[in-house]
C-alpha cells in the first residue's frame, strides 16, 4: 500500500468515514461483516495457523481476524511505515505482529487483503499478486477483497474518501483475471453489502444475493494448488 495513505496515520480512520457515512455504517461493520463471511465460505475443517493481512493499514482488520481466530499467529504487513508504528502501539492482541513488507515471510495458510489493490499502478498490481501468493503455503487460500465499481454507491464513496479519489478500481473480471495470472485456482466470486443502514431490515437477504454483482464489494476466494 502507498506510504502516503498513512503519512498522518491517526486521521485515517476520519478520513475514511467521510466516505462511509453515506451508508449509515462504520469501518468496523464492514471489517466484520468481511470477517464473518471470510468464515462462513472457508472449507469444513479448514483451520489456519498461520493467516496474512497484506496491506494492513493501521490494523483494524488484522485485530478483527485475530479475534476471529484466537489460535492463529496473525501477521500485518504494509508498505507504510507510520501506518505499522501505529497499528503496533494500537492492537495489542497477543497473537498479533506486523511488519514491513519486505519481511512478509511464507508458510502462511491464509492471505486476507482488502481495498489494497486499487491503491497499486495497475503494471504492478501481478508482481503483488505474486508475492502473496509465494508467501503461502501449498493448498493456502486466498481471500481477496475489493470495492466493486459496478456497485454506484461504492463510487460515491471512494470519491468522498481522500485517499481513495485517484484509486483505479478493479472490475470483478479484471480482478480473476490478476488472481489466475499469479497462479490461483479460483472458485466463484461473491459479493457484499447490498443494503445501506436505512434498508437495513432487507439485510436478510444479502446471503441469497451472493452471486448478483451489484453489492458494494466482491470477494474472490483464490487457492494456491
Amino acid at each position: 500500500m502507498a506510504e502516503e495513505l498513512f503519512n498522518l496515520s491517526h486521521e485515517y480512520d476520519r478520513m475514511l468515514q467521510q466516505g462511509l457515512a453515506l451508508s449509515g455504517e462504520s469501518k468496523e461493520f464492514f471489517v466484520a461483516g468481511r470477517v464473518r463471511h471470510l468464515k462462513a465460505t472457508m472449507p469444513a475443517g479448514f483451520s489456519p495457523k498461520r493467516i496474512l493481512d497484506f496491506g494492513c493499514g493501521v490494523g483494524g482488520a488484522t485485530a478483527a481476524l485475530a479475534e476471529a481466530f484466537p489460535d492463529a499467529e496473525v501477521v500485518g504487513v504494509d508498505t507504510a511505515e507510520n501506518a505499522l508504528e501505529f497499528a503496533r502501539k494500537n492492537v495489542t492482541r497477543k497473537n498479533v505482529q506486523f511488519k514491513a513488507m519486505a519481511d512478509i515471510g511464507h508458510s502462511f495458510e491464509l492471505a486476507y487483503v482488502n481495498g489494497v489493490f486499487h491503491h497499486i499502478a495497475p503494471e504492478k498490481r501481478g508482481e503483488a499478486a505474486a508475492l502473496v501468493h509465494g508467501a503461502l503455503s501449498p493448498g493456502g487460500r486466498f481471500a481477496f477483497f475489493e470495492n466493486n465499481p459496478w456497485n454506484p454507491g461504492t463510487r460515491l464513496v471512494m470519491a468522498r474518501i481522500p485517499f481513495d479519489r485517484d484509486a483505479i478500481p478493479i472490475p470483478p473480471p479484471e480482478g480473476r483475471a490478476l488472481l489466475s495470472g499469479a497462479g490461483f485456482a479460483l472458485e466463484p466470486s461473491r459479493f457484499l453489502f447490498f443494503f445501506p443502514r436505512p434498508l437495513a431490515w432487507f439485510r436478510f437477504l444479502e446471503p441469497s444475493l451472493e452471486r448478483c454483482p451489484l453489492g458494494a464489494q466482491y470477494h474472490i476466494p483464490a487457492v494456491k494448488e
